[in-house]
């Protein structure tokens, strides 16, 4: 583990976003397991791939108009059973960090695994991202519309 001095701004890269930290296995359950709608989950990490790549691209696909439901991160080498917990909800996916799925009611409907994310730009796993928001997400407002109609 590393000192959390050192990881802070690394967590905060993505917390100023509104990306919601999961650092306990009740937490992580909680999110995934019990939440409807879709989940973004994103396994940081203190690699350079997640410093270059990882953390920018989820910062860009995030001013995108369509969007998960919900925003989570956990942070691998740190909150190891935070990280464990949200693995286990990535069936058929060999663990990675920098990782990011997208959920849906629990289950994974889109991952990137960190093969997809090294020697890519922040721009390209962004609009792989955005695609996947746009296949599996509803457009801010259109839930509420639905309810309301």
């Amino acid at each position: 583990m590393y000192d959390e001095r050192f990881v802070a701004p690394m967590r905060q890269e993505l917390t100023r976003l509104g990306v919601q930290e999961l650092r306990t296995t009740a937490a992580v359950d909680d999110a995934i397991k019990s939440t409807p709608g879709t989940t973004l989950v994103v396994v940081n990490s203190v690699c350079g791939c997640a410093a270059r790549n990882a953390r920018p691209a989820v910062a860009q696909a995030l001013t995108h108009a369509v969007r998960p439901d919900h925003l989570t991160t956990v942070f691998a080498g740190q909150d190891t059973e935070a990280t464990h917990k949200a693995r286990s909800y990535f069936a058929g996916y060999a663990p990675s960090s920098p990782q990011i799925a997208l959920m849906r009611d629990g289950q994974v409907v889109y991952m990137i695994e960190r093969y997809q994310i090294e020697g890519r730009d922040a721009a390209a796993i962004a609009r792989d991202l955005t695609d996947a928001f746009d296949r599996f997400c509803q457009p801010a407002g259109a839930a509420a519309e639905r309810t309301t109609a």
